[in-house]
């Protein structure tokens, strides 16, 4: 195993249906995940950090709450958000800017390599995937 690459498919999930606070729970989970893999302290660790954030909050505001969060490692980074609806989310056409809400996919768009959504009979899942030679090369954050 290379440093910096964690084993191709190393999965890890975090159970949240009911759970106060999900959104930072989310993001300490991803956190820890990003450093036992070697790959925080650069920009895109905290741009990863942002994604999750998004597509958690996204979860609990449009669709009654997230059931997990899994993070699955391999030549990318993929973020996947399971919830309990088959809605699928949609992008504000034309956010106001200075204004709360409507950012999000767009954020998400912005920050992730590709995104998308995979339906299943229980809900979906929306994920986003970031390339692992971002998170390998990516520039110090300062701290």
């Amino acid at each position: 195993m290379s440093v910096g690459l964690p084993a191709a498919g190393q999965r890890r999930r975090l159970a949240l249906s009911g759970v106060r606070g999900s959104v930072a729970k989310g993001r300490d989970f991803t956190r820890q995940a990003l450093r036992d893999w070697g790959w925080d302290g650069t920009e895109t660790a905290e741009d990863t950090l942002l994604l999750v954030s998004e597509l958690l909050t996204n979860a609990s505001l449009h669709a009654d709450g997230c059931h997990e969060l899994v993070l699955t490692a391999g030549k990318v980074l993929r973020i996947e958000v399971w919830d309990g609806t088959t809605t699928l989310p949609r992008r504000d056409p034309a956010p106001r800017r200075g204004v709360p809400g409507g950012h999000g996919l767009h954020i998400v768009e912005r920050l992730s390599d590709r995104w998308g959504t995979d339906v299943h009979a229980g809900g979906k899942a929306v994920w986003a995937e970031i390339e692992v030679a971002r998170l390998v090369s990516g520039r110090p954050t300062g701290r």
